[in-house]
This record gives structure tokens, C-alpha cells and sequence, in this order.
């Protein structure tokens, strides 16, 4: 079922407010270096700690405002609940992690290992999620408003009933992807390579597929609206002529045997997203 996009940026700041009001002080970097009982008690965490090692620590409901991760270690750690304000954890290690439910604002996971991380209901946007491992990853159910995936690998990760508003996926890749139930309007997966990717019953008006790999790929019920498909390959996927005639190919559109390609003229129109607003200093 396809959720409408809930203005969370509204009560994030106030979140982010009212803790910085009501705490004496930011945790410093040292402070990350307590014994697990101080750090699951921690609510505000900034400063640097690059390269720290945070492997099974409880951070859930903590806020990160502003704070410097990059390349820290968060195996099998807990951040559910948590608030990640225009924060650096670029090239970080969050393998199984539990970031459920998490929210984030304009924060930085270039290049970061999230294999089997849980992400499910977490909200995101502006987020910097490029050149990601987000292999067996769960992001169901989740608002991903802008967020850049490009070049991530997303092999049987799980975007199901996710709002991805203008998400930018080019080049990402990876079998078995599934964005079933998903509200995709807008997104970009221009160069992607998605085989058996699942998009049944999504939500596809205005989407680019120009130029992507789309074999064997479930579009059943999928709405198909000024879809992008120039040169994409979908050799092997579940589609009707219906859909394909929504949508707007050409010359270099591979489809399923019987199917015959729809020429639009012009351009198909991608939708702005909204510009995340600057987290708090």
C-alpha cells in the first residue's frame, strides 16, 4: 500500500531543538570511548571519531548533530531510533546493524557497508547514500526523499512500501532488488543493472530507465506513466503492452517477444526534490 509522504523535517528540527536546549553539553569524541552501559545512555553525540570502533554498542535513540564518523566501525550496533543530523560516516562499516526507525537529515554514508543492516521505517533526506553496499539490506517501509543511491550495490535489498521521491539510482546494481509497493515518482535509474529486480504494483510515473538492465525484471501492475525506457533491457519481464504503451521508449528498447515500443515525443519531466533543510550548528 503506497503511504503519502509524511512532513517529518517539521518535528525532526524540533527534536533536534529541544535536546539541544535541554543538555548541558555534546559528548565529545573521548566520551565514545566509555563502557557499553555509558554509551547506550548517551542522547547527543558529536565532535570527531573517525575510525572508531563501535561493533555491538547500544546507541539506539541517540541524535548525531553535525558529528565526524568517517570510517568507524558499527557492526551488529544498535542506532534504532536514532537522529542523524549532517553527519560524516562516509566509508563506515554498519554490517548488521539495527538502524530501524532511524531519521536522517543531510548526513554523509558514501561508500559505506550496510549488508544486512535493518533501515526499515527509517526517513530520510538529502542523504548521501553513493557507491553504498546495501547488499541484503532492509529500507521497507521507509520515506527516502532525494536520497542519492548512486552507484550502490543493491543486491536483494528490500525498498517494499518505501516513498523514494526523486531518489537518484543511477548506475546502482544488483539481483533481485525489491521495491514492490513503492512510490518511486520521479527517481532515476538511468545505467542501472536490476535483474529479477520487483517492481509489482509500484508506482513508476515519470522513472528513467533509459540506458538500464531490466531482465527478467516483475512489473506486474506497476504504473507505468511517462515511464523512461529508452534503451533499457527488458528481455524477459513481466510486462503488458498497457504498460509499455504508457510509457516512453525507442529504437534501442529491448522488450519481450509480441511487445512493441511506444515513441513519446519530447522529454519525460522528473520532479525537483525538495531541499533538505541545513541541520542545526
Amino acid at each position: 500500500m503506497i503511504r503519502s509522504i509524511t512532513p517529518f523535517r517539521a518535528s525532526l528540527a524540533a527534536l533536534i531543538g529541544a535536546a539541544a536546549a535541554c543538555l548541558p553539553a555534546v559528548a565529545s569524541a573521548e566520551s565514545i570511548y566509555w563502557d557499553e552501559r555509558q554509551v547506550a545512555r548517551m542522547v547527543s553525540i558529536g565532535g570527531s571519531c573517525q575510525g572508531c570502533e563501535l561493533s555491538g554498542r547500544n546507541l539506539a535513540g541517540s541524535t548525531f548533530t553535525n558529528a565526524r564518523f568517517a570510517g568507524a566501525t558499527l557492526v551488529g550496533a544498535t542506532l534504532r531510533g536514532s537522529e542523524l543530523v549532517g553527519s560524516d560516516f562516509s566509508g563506515s562499516n554498519f554490517t548488521r546493524a539495527d538502524l530501524s526507525g532511524v531519521g536522517i537529515v543531510g548526513a554523509n554514508f558514501s561508500g559505506a557497508q550496510f549488508v544486512n543492516a535493518n533501515l526499515s521505517g527509517s526517513e530520510a533526506m538529502g542523504a548521501n547514500f553513493s557507491s553504498t553496499n546495501l547488499t541484503g539490506a532492509d529500507l521497507s517501509d521507509s520515506e527516502l526523499v532525494g536520497v542519492n543511491l548512486r552507484g550502490a550495490q543493491i543486491r536483494n535489498a528490500d525498498f517494499s512500501d518505501s516513498q523514494m521521491f526523486s531518489a537518484d539510482l543511477r548506475g546502482a546494481s544488483g539481483a533481485d532488488a525489491d521495491f514492490s509497493d513503492s512510490s518511486l515518482i520521479g527517481a532515476n535509474f538511468s545505467g542501472a543493472s536490476l535483474p529479477g529486480a520487483d517492481f509489482q504494483d509500484a508506482q513508476l510515473t515519470g522513472v528513467s530507465f533509459q540506458g538500464a538492465s531490466l531482465r527478467g525484471a516483475n512489473l506486474r501492475d506497476a504504473d507505468m506513466r511517462r515511464t523512461n525506457i529508452r534503451g533499457a533491457d527488458l528481455t524477459g519481464a513481466t510486462v503488458t503492452q498497457g504498460q509499455i504503451s504508457r510509457a516512453c521508449g525507442d529504437g534501442g528498447t529491448v522488450l519481450p517477444r509480441g511487445l512493441r515500443v511506444n515513441v513519446c515525443s519530447g522529454s519525460s519531466s522528473v520532479p525537483t526534490p525538495p531541499r533538505p533543510p541545513r541541520p542545526p550548528r
